[in-house]
């Protein structure tokens, strides 16, 4: 790079470092005066009054236990509300929260879970948006540099008020061109400068040598640094469901599970037509009933249109939605405590490469799709993922001088991918709806309908507050305050600290790890769950079964869940423990386990754990990738040597002990056996499935010569079957050496 060209990047970061100097000053002076000001930020209102722990009259010092699911719904058939908001996402929950907290009567209601659309399908960050701010200086774009400057308060008070569920991330900016560490580093400084006081940490420059110490997966050729800076992290789900719970602790009345299925409408005294309410099917036992409001708020995300449209059929569509896939990879892809973005990758689109729940999470595309209840990954959206993991992650490790050939990006360490239905949407307040808008719009029907709709998991709170104002002027609501969400801490937040987990391991006999993952979840409600667990019947953990052995989870939050409105096996599995989207063949081996407890709180019959079973596969299967993977290794040819095709042969045989020509399950089992391992039926089913592709209870020649070679190619690890096949033959291995000849042996005549 020449010198001029460094000097004209030194001259630009001071020029626009000092016009966000100046913005920022004169716009945080207008702040002061009203509740909408420059930035659309409202200040912060008295809520300490609502920022006390709800608890039972003494001498009992639990909390009060929410209202059960059938006292929801009744309430919701029998009183009239001021607010109906439909859609139990992250902007659907935050709109009831801030209309109870403002002493309006308030119901909430979603047609599936909490948090089951695209509020649980997140990358799991809280963040301003820092290509956004590089884009409002290039652009001088005012507009866009408030979508920032609001998102990083909202990052900033996530992190306040849900501690327990909210942390500073590093994220690492790899830099392989020397001008780009300037350019860069002003760049993130700016972003730092704007957070102001809302700063969660200071970025950093690195050098080459601590960039690799920080993060060793990183390509180290042409590296000349990197830069840190800091954004929030967040258990999506989690977040969504203690943001709901927050409401219905303060009033209001929610149900998950119960569809709208039309807009109910009347006409005044003077003529005019108006919303009152909508009529509503409960998913669970297929009833319809009535709900009656003076105004529904649709905070549907993808599904705007659909809700719009019962309003209005003629209506024009407002979502344009697009996909977004991530994919989960084992935790040793990338360091436990820091992040990467490549925003550069090679179709232009943006790559996060973040550590959650000790794994790692590599995503998102961004591609138009269709609406569905049902998204699914695709195998190319899947392939391009790794495609780019692979082009900044080293194919060598440099260890103390030496290179170790340690690092292989592999397809089959994919253990889940999900896709999520981002809800872009075009301004039907504005004439011209080409263009789609950058953050999120609110918009009322001639007949009262408030949609709020677009922007983004870390603005949930501000969408929600101008979608409850807009309620408010449109249907003439009598709120008693103006937001008080601001500060207002979420389900957990309150008796909750770094070292709580502590307490649990001294108080309930819980495993630490056990322990710092209820604490870090529930908040202090996790006392309440450790109350639910059962003895283990061992000397240490005393308390806490868990379902699965690779998991912190514990049989109690099944429970728990249940008491918090989970009512399907997906509930459970997707958003109260989050193991469909960590690890799907987890989730799957998991299943049994979970189905019983929730068939004792729920009073299921056999045939109703079974469908629960069946529905929940097909979600395993479908929307966390399991069914592509599948299809992929049916599809895939054998690339084997004709040396290693006689060797996995002689294998094969081996095992097929009775010469059938393929292997059944009690070859397995007899396998296994000569090493002294007793494994159950249901595990032996499960290993012969991994491979069996024609569903036939066998395992033929071609299809064990297929997963080698999937094997070889990475398609496919941890094979337990290939596994068995190699101790049978290191077995029979033995075997042979332990008979000694006769000849050798000084007898025989």
């Amino acid at each position: 790079m020449s010198f001029q060209r460094f000097r004209k990047v030194l001259t630009w970061g001071g020029a626009a470092g000092g016009g966000i100097f100046l913005t920022s000053w004169l716009l945080e002076e207008q702040s002061t005066f009203r509740i909408s000001d420059a930035w659309g930020l409202p200040v912060s209102a008295e809520s300490n009054h609502l920022n006390v722990r709800p608890k039972r009259p003494l001498p009992s010092r639990d909390i009060q236990p929410l209202p059960s699911r059938d006292i929801q719904l009744r309430s919701l058939e029998s009183e009239t509300f001021d607010v109906l908001v439909v859609g139990i996402g992250a902007t659907g929950s935050g709109c009831a929260l801030d209309a109870v907290t403002r002493g309006l009567k308030t119901a909430l209601i979603e047609m599936d879970d909490f948090s089951s659309g695209t509020s649980s399908r997140s990358t799991k960050l809280l963040h301003g948006g820092v290509r956004y701010l590089q884009k409002a200086i290039m652009s001088l774009d005012l507009e866009q540099y408030k979508m920032v400057k609001e998102a990083l308060h909202e990052r900033s008070n996530l992190l306040d008020i849900a501690p327990h569920l909210s942390y500073p991330l590093p994220i690492l900016l790899r830099v392989y061109k020397w001008w780009q560490i300037p350019y860069y580093w002003v760049g993130i400084k700016v972003y730092d400068f704007v957070a102001g006081s809302k700063c969660v940490r200071s970025s950093y420059y690195l050098s080459k040598e601590r960039a690799l110490e920080k993060f060793p997966m990183l390509r180290r050729d042409k590296l000349c640094g990197a830069l840190v800076y800091y954004d929030g992290q967040h258990n999506d789900a989690r977040m969504n469901l203690s943001i709901a719970l927050t409401a219905t602790r303060l009033g209001a009345t929610i149900a998950n599970h119960t569809e709208v299925i039309d807009i109910l409408k009347e006409r005044d005294e003077e003529g005019i037509q108006k919303i009152v309410g909508a009529k509503v099917r409960d998913n669970i036992s297929g009833r319809e009933f009535n709900v009656r409001a003076k105004s529904v708020i649709n905070a549907t995300g993808p599904f705007t249109d659909s809700i719009r449209k019962m309003d209005d059929p003629e209506t024009s569509n407002i979502c344009s939605p697009s996909a977004g896939v991530h994919i989960v990879l084992p935790g040793y892809y990338s360091p436990e405590e820091m992040g990467l973005l490549d925003p550069n990758t090679s179709d232009g689109r943006v790559i996060f490469f973040l550590p959650w729940q000790k794994l790692t999470i590599a995503g998102t595309t961004d591609s138009p799709c269709q609406v569905t209840h049902s998204p699914a990954p695709t195998e190319k959206d899947i392939q391009f993922i790794l495609h780019e993991v692979k082009h900044y992650l080293a194919k060598d490790l440099e260890v103390k001088h030496y290179l170790a050939k340690d690092l292989e990006v592999r397809r089959g360490d994919v253990l889940s991918a999900w896709c999520g239905i981002r809800p872009l949407v075009s301004d039907p307040n504005k004439p011209n709806t080409e263009s789609l808008a950058r953050n999120h719009i609110v918009h009322v029907s001639k007949d009262g309908l408030v949609t709020i709709a677009g922007g983004k998991w870390t603005t949930y709170r501000a969408m929600a507050v101008d979608a409850v104002d807009a309620a408010v002027q449109a249907c003439c609501l009598k709120a008693k305050s103006e937001s008080q969400t601001d500060g207002l801490l979420l389900e957990g937040a309150h008796g909750w600290s770094p070292t709580l987990f502590i307490r649990l391991v001294q108080d309930a006999g819980l495993e630490p790890e056990v322990a710092k993952h209820l604490a870090n979840t529930y908040g202090d409600r996790a006392f309440s769950v450790t109350k639910l667990a059962s003895l283990t019947g061992k000397r240490w953990p005393v308390v806490g079964q868990r379902i699965h052995s690779e998991f912190p989870y514990i049989d109690a939050e099944v429970r728990y869940a249940v008491k918090e409105y989970a009512a399907t096996a997906v509930d459970i599995i997707a958003r109260r423990l989050r193991l469909a989207f960590l690890n799907a063949q987890a989730a799957e081996e998991s299943l049994p386990a979970i189905i019983d407890i929730m068939a004792e709180e729920l009073k299921w019959s056999k045939a109703e754990k079974k469908r629960q079973h069946e529905l929940a596969l097909e979600f395993i299967r479908v929307e966390m990738g399991q069914s592509i993977t599948q299809a992929r290794q049916k599809e895939r040819s054998i690339a084997l040597s004709p040396e290693e095709r006689e060797l996995y042969t002689s294998r094969f045989e081996k095992l097929d002990g009775e010469k059938k020509g393929y292997i059944s399950i009690n070859d397995l089992r007899r396998g296994l056996q000569h090493h002294g391992e007793s494994i159950p039926g249901d595990v032996l089913h499960d290993i012969l499935r991994e491979i069996d592709t024609n569903h036939n209870g066998q395992v033929e020649l071609e299809e064990y010569l297929a997963m080698i070679s999937a094997i070889k190619s990475g398609d496919v690890v941890n094979s337990r079957f290939a596994k068995v096949a190699d101790m049978e033959e290191e077995w029979q291995r033995t075997e042979q050496r332990a008979r000694v000849p006769v000849e050798r042996s000084g007898g025989g005549i």
